[in-house]
């Protein structure tokens, strides 16, 4: 039985699209009449990644779904169901219309005997490399369940830590957002309706006036320009940052900033750290594990690092000895991981180790924020009174001109 992607028509002309189970498109067609549906088009769900960007596009599904995919499949899997009858039982309660589809997909290619990673290999953009050699390696060691409730887990971990960033960035950008357009406004609407009223007045304005009108001017007629110039800009940025190698020197120069080299090293670490324990628990070798581990490392030079240590592995070294040779990792990480292999309980210090820098990186990221804040408050006040000062200093001016 294969999973067929549909378009019908309803009995009121509402067009209706989703999935179905047939074991042919004359199967599936006739399935569609039998529920008062007449079918327009009927193909085959089972696209290989890239082959058809339009079924690509429909799979994305966000962290958050996959998260309660995982722990739903997790919970039905430790059960005892049969691995068809546990998807179509997901398939049947999810409200997501593009995982629907997916999951409809993947149970259609476990009943034609094919392995649940190899259904999941179909759709690389919503289960990764790490998700599916996590499910690789349950279904070969017989552990399907247990690996399945780690990696809800850890999704549910990311998933928590990506939302404490979202929230702990939402007041600073508010902010940043309100002081940009309040300082616009007064600067492109305000500021030309006062100092007009100096037109008349004959005399030299103070030099901070001066500069507020030039700017002002500045702004109401070349605004649209100036923007645009900014828009180029970005854009710019991004085609200058698409080649590895440039993207490479601007991670090794993130890496030497005071302030956020730290931040940066912390969070790429927990990263690392965790997927790396989970993938030891799981039955996977260390070499693999490695290769796998590197890949949510999204700082090139600590992933160059990363892959530098696999080489030493693989030539012999020890997995402390050879990140610490390859550098940018902290002390206290290189510590756990060497006495984690002395005792035998490398996935427990490298779970601990996580849970310290996750800790940590949350410390950092509330002190960056709270040093974030008064800076956009400080340099808000500063421009507004500037601002206040040039529309005053005039007035004063004027007034020691009448006293006169």
């Amino acid at each position: 039985m294969s999973a067929w992607e549909y378009s019908a028509l309803d009995a009121q002309g509402g067009k209706r699209k989703g999935v179905i189970e047939a074991d042919s498109g004359r199967a599936a067609r006739q399935q569609l009449r039998e529920k008062g549906l007449m079918p327009i088009a009927v193909e085959s769900a089972h696209r290989k990644s890239g082959s058809n960007k339009k079924w690509q596009l429909s799979a994305k599904v966000s962290l958050r779904d996959v998260t309660l995919f995982t722990r739903q499949l997790a919970t039905l899997v430790e059960s005892g169901l049969p691995l068809e009858e546990v998807l179509q039982a997901i398939a049947r309660q999810t409200d997501h219309k593009g995982l629907n589809r997916i999951i409809i997909a993947v149970r259609s290619r476990v009943l034609e005997g094919h392995t649940l990673a190899d259904a999941l290999s179909e759709f690389p953009k919503t289960f990764n490399e790490l998700y599916r050699a996590m499910v690789d390696a349950g279904e070969k060691s017989g552990t399907l369940g247990t690996v399945l409730v780690r990696l809800a887990e850890h999704s549910e971990r990311l998933h928590q830590l990506r939302g404490k960033i979202q929230l702990a960035l939402l007041y600073p950008t508010a902010l940043t957002l309100v002081a940009v357009a309040v300082i616009t406004l007064l600067m492109t609407y305000v500021v030309p309706k006062v100092v007009s009223q100096f037109d008349h007045v004959g005399q030299t304005l103070p030099w901070l006036t001066r500069w507020m009108i030039f700017i002002s001017d500045g702004l109401v007629a070349y605004g649209v320009f100036i923007l645009l110039a900014l828009v180029c800009v970005v854009l710019f940025v991004k085609w200058l940052l698409s080649r590895e190698s440039r993207r490479f020197v601007w991670h090794r120069m993130q890496l030497r900033l005071p302030l956020v080299a730290g931040f940066i090293v912390c969070q790429q670490t927990l990263q690392f750290a965790r997927t790396l324990g989970i993938l030891v628990g799981s039955g996977l070798d260390l070499l693999q594990s490695l290769s796998i581990a590197s890949t949510p490392v999204t700082n090139l030079c600590l992933r160059k690092s990363v892959q530098q240590a696999s080489e030493r592995v693989r030539e012999g070294g020890s997995l402390a000895r050879s990140l610490e040779q390859s550098g940018g990792f902290p002390p206290m990480l290189i510590y756990m991981i060497a006495s984690g292999e002395q005792s035998g309980e490398l996935e427990q210090m490298l779970i601990r180790s996580a849970q310290n820098q996750e800790v940590e990186f949350e410390s950092r990221l509330a002190w960056l924020i709270g040093l974030f804040e008064p800076i956009i408050i400080l340099t808000m006040g500063v421009i507004v009174l500037a601002i206040v000062l040039a529309i005053l200093l005039p007035i004063l001016q004027l007034n020691n001109l009448t006293g006169i």
